[in-house]
């Protein structure tokens, strides 16, 4: 605990201008969504503060939902060894603990507060976007994706915003960065030593191609299986949680590659920097060309991901509800 304070004074600054940006690209969207043309249209200070309600609702419960980070951090350590390594579990659990307690912690800060804003924006984002495309689609035949398109659209947004806070996150976990970069600190400045495209925004295409998929999968998916459930005679609450683990074990499934290949874009600083299509090459050989190893500690973050995601939805859904 005493690494997770360290990093988090570390990278304050930082963090805070994470923060006012995040918060600076919610007004601006909501302002545009409250624009006068879709006034006429019928929204007003109502709407308006619906729409911030789905901003602060998505913070909340995400942050909520991230909590157990802490107690599982240990098991994301684990998985991101047999990403970048193609290690056993045995063996990358052997690895960590030989490294100690100290070092065990190394790089939770980044995707704590990466998931909290993550959830203010992706949520508030996909709700804000999908009130500009309703109006111009009711009469529309494709009116049921909407949700989808607007998730994309979100999804598109997250990863431009979130691309670098991955980038320090899976630096910090990877061992072999221990001793040239030993503090968040230590990451920032030598990324900043780098290109945008070599540096902070290393691997933002495949990121946004797993994350505008991930979020339409997931928010046009989510709402049709929640109505199922709850047809099923569950509560609503119960039903969100089952929606929400499910959209995420599709989610997980469908795009685990793609996570995999980011962490092994990022782990390094600095080195001969790649394209896609030649990491791709490099990691699928390392695999063997075997989808069995690609998937490699799969079946941990999809584990993770379903709860997390479950508890978040079934926090926003109630919230949402809750605020008309």
């Amino acid at each position: 605990m005493c690494c997770l304070r360290l990093q988090s004074s570390c990278c304050g600054n930082w963090a805070f201008r994470a923060i006012y940006f995040v918060f600076f690209i919610s007004l601006l969207i909501t302002g545009m969504a409250g624009s006068p043309d879709n006034k006429q249209n019928g929204g007003g200070p109502r709407d308006q503060m619906v729409r911030f309600h789905s901003y602060l609702h998505g913070g909340t419960s995400s942050l909520l939902s991230t909590l157990p980070t802490l107690i599982v951090f240990p098991v994301y350590k684990t998985v991101f060894r047999q990403q970048i390594h193609n290690t056993p579990v045995r063996q990358a659990v052997a690895q960590l603990i030989k490294e100690g307690p100290t070092k065990l912690y190394r790089g939770v800060a980044p995707p704590l507060l990466m998931r909290t804003l993550n959830g203010t924006l992706l949520f508030g984002l996909q709700d804000t976007l999908l009130r500009l495309l309703s109006p111009s689609s009711r009469n529309a035949p494709f009116t049921s994706a909407l949700p989808a398109l607007a998730g994309f659209g979100a999804g598109m947004v997250e990863a431009v915003v979130f691309t670098p806070f991955e980038r320090v996150q899976n630096v910090l976990q990877n061992s072999q960065n221990d001793r040239r970069l030993p503090t968040a600190k230590s990451v920032l400045v030598r990324l900043g030593a780098h290109g945008l495209a070599s540096g902070y925004y290393r691997a933002l295409l495949p990121i946004t191609a797993r994350n505008a998929l991930g979020s339409s999968i997931y928010f046009g998916l989510k709402g049709p299986l929640r109505a199922v459930v709850e047809a099923q005679g569950l509560s609503p609450g119960v039903s969100s949680f089952i929606s929400g683990t499910l959209t995420s074990m599709a989610v997980s499934l469908t795009l685990y590659p793609l996570a995999v290949l980011v962490a092994n874009m990022q782990k390094q600083v600095g080195g001969e920097v790649k394209g896609v299509a030649a990491c791709w090459q490099m990691l699928w050989e390392s695999r063997q060309k075997k989808v069995s190893l690609l998937y490699r500690g799969g079946s941990l973050v999809i584990l993770r991901s379903c709860i997390t995601w479950g508890i978040a939805t079934a926090i926003y859904d109630r919230q949402q509800k809750r605020s008309g």
